[in-house]
């Protein structure tokens, strides 16, 4: 996946050194707005392609599924987003390209299509969409952990979303660093977690806080 884009989000108020502006939401227990965004990032077939390698966390899509069936009980907004990446197994046009089946049969408040890795790269433009709803909070699930889900939870967090991560519903995969060792998916997943947790990014939890949140 491509990891530079051309294009700019609208800018929003400025945020300090920690990733949150709302730094009483990351503090604070976990609570839902009525109109908490579920961002469901690249839950396509590609992702099951052999070149990939092993994955971390089998359980992730039952957990995604849990998050989408709170939602969808709460009546709150689901954004789906699609990956094109040419020349990968995501390309579109092949069938890596689609949802997964539990995704695909949703009928999203946005779809958003992109080629880069944040969600807030895309079409329609999601920090617009959010803006004029008056959203302010964002959980992100999806594939893959350290790289779409993570790059999408830094900005949503440096746009001034109050930003929440469940780390089991979502996963990474194994990937060789630049000395050819291979860092295997759990570490980079507990990685992506303590980077987002400590520099404040994100709120980090698990689906079932997110959904005791919802129905609470």
């Amino acid at each position: 996946m491509v990891g530079i884009s051309a294009h700019h989000a609208s800018p929003v108020a400025p945020t300090t050194m920690d990733g949150m502006t709302n730094l009483d939401a990351f503090d604070a227990p976990l609570a839902l707005d009525p109109d908490a965004v579920l961002l469901l990032i690249d839950v396509q077939k590609g992702f099951e392609a052999p070149a990939f390698g092993p994955r971390d966390n089998p359980q992730a899509e039952q957990r995604m599924a849990e998050l989408i069936a709170a939602w969808q009980d709460t009546d709150r907004p689901i954004v789906t987003v699609q990956h094109d990446g040419p020349g990968t197994p995501l390309a579109g046009g092949t069938p890596g390209h689609d949802l997964k089946d539990f995704v695909a049969g949703l009928t999203p408040a946005l779809h958003v299509t992109k080629t880069v890795n944040s969600a807030f790269y895309g079409t329609p433009d999601l920090h617009a969409w959010l803006q004029e709803r008056g959203a302010r909070q964002v959980v992100v699930t999806g594939i893959i952990t350290n790289v779409c889900c993570e790059t999408t939870a830094r900005m949503a967090g440096n746009l001034g979303y109050d930003a929440i991560f469940p780390t089991d519903a979502m996963h990474s995969f194994d990937m060789a660093g630049p000395d050819g060792a291979t860092v295997p998916a759990a570490d980079l997943a507990r990685a992506t977690a303590a980077t987002l947790h400590a520099m404040r990014f994100a709120k980090v939890v698990t689906t079932e806080d997110v959904t005791g949140a919802a129905r609470a």
